[in-house]
């Protein structure tokens, strides 16, 4: 039945051909990338939020300092993943505090950090102001 409405349809003449017109999905990918580009404009000229427009190379490291969590003993302990929370230093339980400030076995990259911020900070720094500006 299909093919034979195809035949018809193909050599009826008085049905208008049409050619310029784009496929839906076409016109959809058309749409989004108008709004992406729409939205990256009005993103760029927000002044709000603008601590969330830094550019960081987000490290391993760098994400389980700013957050608290992935190898930080403290977390794990408190997961029962590991069952002791010692930093291995030996002097306190590795947190956040611990490994930012105190840790004796980060003492040489602790003091890199501290000549960058007592540049234009106070040492010690909140690690809020540490994850945002250093």
């Amino acid at each position: 039945m299909e093919d034979q409405l195809a035949k018809e349809a193909a050599n009826n003449k008085n049905i208008e051909e049409c050619y310029n017109k784009k496929p839906k999905s076409a016109a959809l990918c058309e749409l989004k990338e108008q709004s992406v580009r729409h939205w990256q404009n009005e993103w760029e000229r927000a002044s709000k939020g603008a601590i969330t427009k830094l550019r960081l190379n987000a490290t391993p490291n760098f994400t389980a300092i700013v957050t608290g969590h992935d190898n930080i003993k403290s977390y794990l302990y408190k997961y029962k993943i590991i069952d002791n929370p010692m930093c291995p230093c030996r002097k306190g339980d590795q947190t956040v505090d611990h490994v930012l400030f105190d840790c004796t076995l980060l003492e040489q990259e602790r003091d890199k950090l501290k000549a960058v911020v007592t540049r234009t900070e106070n040492w010690p720094v909140s690690c809020n102001k540490l994850s945002i500006k250093y």
